[in-house]
């Protein structure tokens, strides 16, 4: 298979290795992508795994609550920024939210089948393309997510003005402004920086061998490790896997609020439910990124003008 340029730069800007590392990647795996990425961590190449797909797809996530029990996460595309920035959109997008909090709908094709609020002679769908007619540019209802809390509450918060919009479940035998207050810092904790698990108790042991594979290729390469006994390689590889899971479990992570810069999220819950006698605990999140996995059209301005003007 051919290796273009643009495949090259796809490569770099989604693992941050040098140009013609990622073109050795390529070439040794034959154009695909995700192995190619998976070439450069083994190597070490690769500063960290990003999802395949830059992050470049614009539009809004916004958040809706029914009470402190039930909230829901939604993701709407469009095609530029200048529409997410649009009142029409943002009230559209705000809608669906609603819609989406009260849905009983297991899937988005569920969801968008469903009748638009209390109007039933059309769908969420159809209110879809009545706005794709108005506003003039192709928009998604790209994802929606329900939480609703059995033994506690639900806190959420948005980001960036709607780039970032969490939801965080807890069971807690109390429900007060400090107890809120602290589930919506970690809401904030989550935004920031992006874990992939609550606790390492939820990580599968699929995810802990494939991580293990890439460091033992990783330690392979690296020459301070040439010769090492068996015993000394393994505990390098635990240390590393250790030290990855503290960023990857929010748990496990340093609080950003920290004054001491040390105080890890659990602690700080254990201080919250102490000074507010509680039983607290986190027992779900749901992080979406407005665009996160997708791919945007990348169009040159002044070619376009040319190409609709005949030159």
């Amino acid at each position: 298979m051919a290796i273009t340029a643009g495949m090259v730069k796809e490569l770099r800007e989604m693992t941050g290795a040098g140009m013609m590392d990622c073109k050795k990647a390529l070439t040794e795996t034959n154009g695909d992508m995700d192995a190619a990425v998976e070439f450069l961590r083994k190597n070490g190449q690769a500063k960290a795994e990003k999802k395949a797909g830059r992050i470049a797809a614009e539009g809004l996530c916004r958040v809706a609550m029914d009470g402190d029990k039930t909230a829901a996460v939604v993701e709407v595309n469009s095609e530029t920024d200048f529409v997410a920035k649009n009142e029409d959109f943002q009230k559209f997008v705000e809608d669906v939210a609603a819609q989406a909090v009260k849905s009983g709908a297991a899937d988005l094709d569920a969801f968008l089948a469903e009748s638009w609020g209390p109007d039933t002679s059309k769908t969420v769908k159809d209110a879809l393309v009545d706005k794709i007619a108005v506003i003039g540019e192709n928009l998604n209802i790209r994802r929606f997510e329900k939480v609703a809390a059995e033994n506690g509450c639900v806190v959420s918060y948005v980001h960036g003005g709607g780039r970032i919009g969490v939801i965080v479940e807890a069971d807690t035998d109390v429900v007060n402004d400090g107890v809120k207050e602290a589930l919506t810092n970690i809401a904030m904790q989550v935004a920031a920086l992006s874990p992939k698990y609550v606790s390492t108790a939820d990580v599968s042991e699929e995810y802990k061998a494939h991580e293990k594979e890439i460091l033992m290729a990783q330690i392979a390469q690296d020459p301070k490790m040439a010769g090492k006994p068996e015993k000394v390689i393994e505990g390098a590889v635990t240390g590393r896997l250790n030290k990855e899971l503290k960023e990857v479990c929010l748990l496990e992570q340093t609080y950003v609020k920290a004054e001491d810069g040390k105080q890890t999220v659990s602690q700080y819950i254990a201080q919250v439910a102490k000074e507010n006698s509680a039983n607290l605990s986190v027992k779900k999140f749901v992080r979406f990124e407005t665009g996160e996995g997708l791919e945007k059209k990348e169009e040159n301005f002044a070619e376009e003008v040319a190409k609709q003007m005949g030159m």
